[in-house]
């Protein structure tokens, strides 16, 4: 007989993604809806969620065929994997996910950082199979992180583990979304790309010509993917824009190597989509400072293989190891 399926959904800023996934890590059926805005109340957030677990659970087979629903949000979510405790591009504050999701769905409903459902996916299926310990490095708009050793999420005491994005490295830096100053997001993240190729736009540097054109002269228009292709289609300054990106992705993961001391850091998120025009720059940087360099083992640096999917396949995943763990 084979196993039951699992129905994964990872909920962002802009959109909410579901997927039926089997035991090996293939999603066979998919689903999308746009995020509701952030303003709007937390029920018309689980409405979508529902919306997506049905449409998905009918494409299964219907209810007999799925084992457990599991969910990736991004934000803090509590040690009992229940409540997410803060969201900041949603309207949750201590919303007590699960139950209310767990009234409108028949079956087990189990929650978690999204981060963390990524990581659990790469460990599973992709780029981190067989690592005993291992640190995911997620690089969106901001950054997120987990934590597994030896087959087991680190979520710490309070279920907050993994915000590497706010290790302060820049005291009286950028200010960040978060009240602090001088983050690692500020300085390694699809933000921060941004930040620094609209300021040259704006500035009307020659340096950023090449960008301006695709964008119609419009600094505000730059994102991620324009400056993405810019650098892998020669463009000088977008390439030197991402080096300087991986530079401080290579320094912030130094500083992790030297607290965990893990054997493979796995990077992730959308902007991991420039290879090693990001990774090639991070490593060496990881060289340059990590402490003992020279008379220590190095730990692997290497890009996510599941892409935006390892979200979904990692919530799809865990609950139903949970659900078997519970059998």
């Amino acid at each position: 007989m084979s196993a039951p399926l699992a129905i994964g959904v990872d909920i962002g800023g802009t959109k909410v993604a579901g997927g039926v996934v089997d035991a090996d890590g293939v999603v066979l059926q998919r689903a999308r809806r746009v995020t509701p805005h952030r303003s709007t109340a937390p029920a018309v957030v689980e409405d979508t969620i529902v919306e997506v677990v049905e449409e998905l659970t009918a494409a299964a087979g219907g209810h007999e065929a799925v084992c457990a629903v599991g969910i990736g949000a991004a934000g803090f979510v509590s040690a009992d994997r229940a409540t997410v405790v803060f969201a900041p591009h949603l309207s949750w504050r201590q919303e007590p996910l699960r139950q209310a999701l767990q009234a409108r769905v028949a079956h087990p409903i189990f929650v978690d950082n999204d981060a963390n459902t990524a990581a659990w996916a790469e460990w599973r299926f992709g780029a981190g199979q067989g690592e005993t310990h291992l640190m995911m490095v997620t690089l969106g708009t901001g950054i997120g992180g987990a934590i597994l050793v030896d087959g087991h999420v680190q979520r710490g005491r309070f279920g907050i583990a993994g915000e590497f994005g706010h290790m302060q490295v820049v005291p009286g830096g950028h200010r960040c979304e978060c009240g602090n100053r001088g983050c690692w997001e500020q300085y390694a993240s699809g933000n921060a790309l941004v930040r620094e190729a609209r300021s040259l736009a704006t500035a009307q540097s020659p340096l950023a010509t090449d960008l301006l054109a695709r964008v119609g002269g419009r600094p505000a228009d730059l994102t991620g993917p324009v400056i993405t292709d810019a650098a892998r289609e020669g463009d000088p300054t977008s390439r030197e824009l991402l080096a300087e990106i991986g530079t401080w992705l290579g320094v912030g993961i130094a500083n992790l190597a030297a607290a965990f001391d893990p054997g493979t850091f796995v990077i992730g998120g959308g902007v991991s989509a420039a290879g090693d025009l990001l990774l090639a720059p991070a490593r060496e940087a990881f060289r340059r400072t990590l402490t003992g360099r020279g008379y220590r083992p190095e730990a692997r640096i290497v890009a996510a293989r599941l892409g935006n999917e390892a979200g979904l396949i990692g919530a799809a995943d865990l609950a139903r190891a949970e659900v078997e763990g519970l059998a």
